[in-house]
């Protein structure tokens, strides 16, 4: 026999989402940030980093818990943010958690 008529099956209405790669992510996020030059502007200035800074400690979880700092801060860039990426804001927020922990 090669079916069984008894087995039961589990359809996903959804397929699980991967886990982002948190520093993948922040990195998206940075580069979303840095393609508005008045958003990029306002960054730079909450955050104290200059362009030179930013390049330096792009590899850091502190610069990318900034980034996502500053994305959670406001909620059109964090819309905004989370939709160009394809991710749900609660990602970028998480994400953010990850990072900082």
């Amino acid at each position: 026999m090669l079916y069984c008529t008894q087995a039961r099956l589990t359809i996903l209405r959804e397929p699980p989402s991967p886990s982002p790669d948190p520093q993948a992510l922040a990195l998206n996020a940075l580069g979303w940030v840095l393609d508005d030059a008045d958003r990029a502007a306002r960054f730079l200035a909450l955050t104290g980093l200059t362009p030179d800074d930013l390049r330096v400690s792009l590899n850091e979880s502190a610069t990318l818990g900034a980034v996502l700092d500053f994305l959670c801060a406001h909620e059109p860039d964090l819309l905004g943010a989370a939709d160009a990426l394809g991710v749900a804001p609660r990602d970028l927020a998480a994400v953010r958690e990850r990072l900082s922990s």
